[in-house]
């Protein structure tokens, strides 16, 4: 594809099991020879759904360049395709952990990386019992033929990350996650709004199907910076175009047009901090 274009391949599966390795070269294959460059999986791929239950295991962490980092770096390096996973990651030092999303180059070198900040606590999605908020706002990722910034499921709902990319050149945000079919209008009507507002395109891919203590599925989904939803599908593999110059008419249209104020934001939310 030329500088102006990229073409994704969103991945509904999950792959929690060494035995799943093949299905996931499977799928990776299948979506580079549907033209995609990069594959999107959803949160946690590599993992099953740890937060259906508060007990936290040791098994279900790794340190930073652990085994399912590696999993993916090999895959996306044997397919030649970049790839968007994660892990659960514990610092080194700390042991610390974090939800952690890590997009690689179909070199399987690392592109960069994103800790999940905005962590619900509730029936089979208690996630502040596994690991805890990242304390770094997104930063645009450069080395694709389109600028990416990458959110994780619930950090959709707060609008700020958003907002960060966008002041950035954010082209296309990147938003694995795990949410249950019932509430999934919900979160279309939040995901359209949010690509919209940042006037990017935003591709969501969601955990295909229910886990023990954890009603999720539902579809994943790719919108256009106008807001229109351009794919919604709970296929395995489904690629989509994304063009640059769809971004630039966004951003040259109501609201993308619209100035932002970082430091009245930045002085307005330290003044919440300290009263």
């Amino acid at each position: 594809m030329s500088d102006g274009s990229l073409r994704v391949g969103l991945v509904t599966e999950v792959f929690p099991e060494p035995s799943d390795q093949p299905r996931l070269i499977e799928l990776l294959d299948r979506a580079r020879e549907g033209g995609a460059e990069l594959a999107v999986l959803p949160e946690l791929p590599l993992n099953g759904w740890a937060p259906g239950t508060k007990t936290a295991r040791d098994e279900d962490a790794e340190p930073p360049g652990g085994p399912r980092q590696q999993q993916l770096a090999d895959a996306a390096r044997q397919v030649g395709i970049a790839v968007l996973g994660g892990a659960i990651v514990a610092d080194a030092d700390s042991g610390t952990r974090h939800n952690t999303a890590v997009l690689y180059d179909a070199d399987g070198s690392e592109l960069g990386r994103y800790r999940k900040v905005h962590l619900p606590e509730e029936e089979g999605y208690w996630e502040t019992s596994h690991y805890e908020p990242g304390t770094d706002g997104p930063k645009v990722i450069d080395g694709l033929h389109l600028r990416v910034g990458l959110q994780i499921c619930s950090d959709v709902n707060r609008p700020q990350g958003f907002q960060l990319l966008a002041a950035q050149g954010v082209e296309v945000v990147l938003a694995p996650r795990a949410t249950p079919p019932a509430t999934y209008e919900r979160w279309r009507i939040v995901l359209r709004a949010n690509a919209a507002m940042s006037a990017a395109y935003l591709i969501s891919v969601n955990r295909p199907r229910p886990e023990p203590g954890a009603s999720i599925g539902g579809p994943s989904i790719a919108i256009a910076p106008s807001g229109e939803v351009i794919a919604e599908t709970t296929e395995p593999v489904h690629v989509v175009e994304l063009r640059r110059d769809a971004v630039q008419h966004a951003a040259a249209e109501y609201p993308g047009y619209l100035k932002r104020f970082p430091r009245l934001y930045a002085e307005a939310w330290s003044r919440l901090d300290t009263e």
